[in-house]
């Protein structure tokens, strides 16, 4: 059992450290009654990009286990990205975010919350639990 475990950590540590990334940008999904809104307008805005940058990789991560109501946040690691297109990419995914509120149940669905001033280091995702990796290298498919 402890080689199994161990096996595990060694791939997990494996995979981190072979993140360009140093640092992510955080959108959070919160619940108000009835769950967490759905990261699928993020997550179509994150393959749009990509395609239409031609940008190889995006890292994204997603943390759950946040709430009693599956709370959970996605981390969005932009350093492979230009100056240009950093910028560009926050502003559409702040307008990603402010239409998906605006066009919520505003008495059953949840908020999403992003702050494009609050990144998070590596090092905190690298000691944070319930932590999934969703993408890097390969692209993220639309229909």
């Amino acid at each position: 059992m402890k080689k199994v475990l161990a096996t595990i950590g060694l791939f997990s540590s494996v995979l981190f450290f072979a993140q360009k990334s140093e640092s992510y940008l955080q959108v959070g999904y919160a619940s108000l009654c009835c769950g967490t809104a759905s990261d699928k307008p993020v997550m179509d805005y994150l393959a749009q990009f990509k395609n239409k940058n031609r940008v190889k990789s995006l890292e994204v991560y997603k943390k759950s286990g946040l709430g009693r109501e599956g709370e959970y946040n996605l981390y969005i690691g932009t350093d492979g990205l230009s100056k240009t297109q950093k910028t560009a990419f926050i502003d559409g995914l702040k307008a990603t975010v402010n239409s998906q509120n605006k066009a919520r149940k505003t008495n059953s669905t949840g908020l999403v919350n992003f702050d494009e001033n609050e990144t998070v280091p590596k090092a905190d995702l690298m000691n944070a639990r319930n932590l999934t990796l969703i993408s890097t290298q390969k692209t993220i498919k639309t229909k």
